[in-house]
Parts: structure tokens; C-alpha cells; sequence
């Protein structure tokens, strides 16, 4: 991310050693179809935006099942939403509740692609603008 924000989709090399990849693979990971939007920025700078599910899902990552996959390396923020009106106890503040977090393409292949998590994030309620622009 440079200085304004923006994200360079351009693809650099991982900083993941197998140890690290050994350890983010012992995190439990949850079959969850989560709505996200991934905004990236293609290699003529433009910022674009993907709204994919997660096929499965842990601390560390996501998993997308996508025909689109990005290349590896590339940077990514995204929104994931997670829906209360379907979780047994629901907010009755907010509907849903978004998990800002930016991450890393770590995988990517034909029919999908995995990304790693960067440790910070946010969790905000329904009142957040989304990647995009939609409420």
C-alpha cells in the first residue's frame, strides 16, 4: 500500500516459509460461505472490485472459489459480511457486521484462489460504507 491508500495488485514475491505455511494450515478452518468484496488494483493501476463467497474460512485465510482468480502475490482489502440475522444470537442493533481486513493472494489457480489474512483488521457494524461504495 503505497502513501494514498492504494494498493499495488502487482504481483510480488510471498514472504511465507514453510514453517509459516505449517502453521497457518493447523489453524481450524470452517466450511462458511461468507459474501466478500475484494478490491484490488489491476496493473494499470485501476482499483477494481470482486464479490466472491469464501469456500472455507479461518484466522489465517479464505479460500474463493472463483473463475478469476488473482495472481499470487497480489495485495487485496476486503470486506467480509457476516450476516446475524442468521446466527441464533442476533444483534438486534445491526443485521449484518463487516470484518475489514487486508491480506495476500497466496494461492491462485484455475478454479479459485487462497488468501492470507494481514494480522489487523476492523469489525464494524451494518453503518459502514463497503468496498464499492454500497451501505
Amino acid at each position: 500500500m503505497d502513501e494514498s491508500g492504494r494498493i499495488d495488485a502487482r504481483p510480488s514475491p510471498p514472504a511465507y516459509n514453510e514453517e509459516t505455511m505449517r502453521e497457518k494450515r493447523r489453524l481450524e478452518r470452517f466450511q462458511l460461505e461468507i459474501p466478500a468484496a475484494i478490491e484490488f488494483l489491476t496493473s494499470d493501476r485501476e482499483k477494481r472490485l470482486l464479490n466472491l463467497l469464501t469456500s472455507d474460512i479461518c484466522s489465517g485465510g479464505a479460500y474463493f472459489h472463483t473463475t478469476q482468480p488473482l495472481p499470487e502475490g497480489t495485495k487485496v482489502k476486503m470486506d467480509l459480511v457476516l450476516p446475524l440475522d442468521r446466527l441464533k444470537k442476533a444483534n438486534d442493533e445491526h443485521k449484518q457486521v463487516y470484518i475489514k481486513v487486508a491480506g495476500t493472494v497466496l494461492r491462485s489457480e484455475s478454479g479459485g484462489m487462497a488468501i492470507c489474512f494481514d494480522e489487523d483488521y476492523e469489525i464494524m457494524g451494518a453503518a459502514h460504507t463497503r468496498l464499492g461504495g454500497d451501505k
